[in-house]
């Protein structure tokens, strides 16, 4: 394939303060042939004067329309896409000048690959504060393979804007389910990495990734998000499970299911135990609780139950 177009789809739900950065970022790439689309989502603040600046000055490309959910705003932006590859990408995340001319080259003669790439994290609108987070998965391997070792720990790096996607794979496996919203990425990368043959890893390419926003959709812990990250995380087991159904895929799987425990313990008592009893009859689990310094020094004296109740009891007396 000869210079093949690549699709940038983008959902934006007042990213204002970010968006011009981004833009700026895709725009600088070395490689020519790109399309950048953004589904305007009901954005209430600068958003649609920056994305009007940028249609008229660069020729992106916007839709604007009341998606109420990213997943449904990026399948929107992937409707426009004419490109033999997409990537999809977050409003307020930056991309390396080269990673698309690089991750294009590396797909060059494959027909059912996948490119990923480096990525790092970087706070207050400083992208020299970036730094670098290598992962066992830096390397070529096979889809289920991929998903297996990297939900190992149950903190797999699926950041979308990391990966150029043959249209041919979203035409095979649909896009992104719209019943979900919060950590959908992670059911959405495991059905198209187990359908794939290969991730093929493409060095010194990065995704800076900003951290450290308040309200981010990934601190969600309602019950609307939480029947999410259940729904994901459960769908996305079953994907790679129904590649490869052995010790190590099932102890990935139970992983990804404890941690959601973790995570979400106490509230919804329901959802808890359907994971639970997902968890054993997977095997079970050995995974150990994320947190930080107080949370692992406190559930070492107490049990992680009640450091969990007393650290969300604290957090909630905080945003009293």
């Amino acid at each position: 394939m000869s210079n093949p177009k690549v699709s940038i789809c983008i959902p934006c739900h007042n990213a204002g303060d970010y968006l011009e950065a981004t833009l700026d970022s895709l725009l600088a790439q070395t490689y020519d042939n790109i399309e950048i689309i953004v589904t305007n989502d009901a954005s209430t603040d600068q958003s649609k004067e920056i994305l009007d600046r940028y249609q008229k000055d660069h020729g992106i490309i916007v839709v604007t329309e009341q998606c109420g959910s990213a997943a449904k705003s990026r399948n929107r932006a992937l409707h426009e896409a004419s490109g033999d590859y997409i990537k999809f990408f977050d409003a307020d995340d930056l991309l390396s000048p080269e990673m698309v001319a690089s991750q294009v080259a590396r797909l060059e003669g494959t027909t059912n690959s996948i490119a990923s790439s480096e990525w790092g994290r970087f706070y207050n609108d400083d992208p020299s504060s970036y730094q670098a987070n290598p992962e066992g998965v830096w390397r070529d391997m096979k889809g289920p393979d991929w998903l297996i070792e990297a939900c190992v720990n149950a903190r797999p790096m699926m950041q979308a804007g990391m990966f150029l996607i043959p249209k041919s794979i979203l035409d095979a496996t649909g896009g992104w389910d719209e019943e979900l919203t919060l950590l959908d990425d992670f059911e959405f990368h495991a059905r198209i990495f187990a359908h794939c043959d290969d991730i093929l890893f493409v060095p010194d390419t990065i995704l800076y990734y900003r951290s450290g926003m308040a309200g981010s959709l990934s601190q969600r812990s309602d019950r609307i998000g939480a029947e999410s990250a259940y729904r994901s995380f459960s769908r996305g087991a079953g994907h790679f499970l129904a590649k490869r159904d052995d010790a190590q895929a099932r102890k990935s799987a139970a992983a990804m299911l404890q941690d959601f425990i973790y995570t979400f313990y106490p509230a919804h008592p329901d959802l808890l135990a359907r994971a639970a009893a997902r968890v054993s009859d997977l095997g079970g689990s050995s995974l150990e609780p994320d947190g930080p310094p107080k949370f692992q020094k406190l559930r070492k004296l107490v049990g992680w139950k009640l450091a969990r109740r007393i650290e969300s009891a604290t957090n909630k007396f905080r945003h009293a």
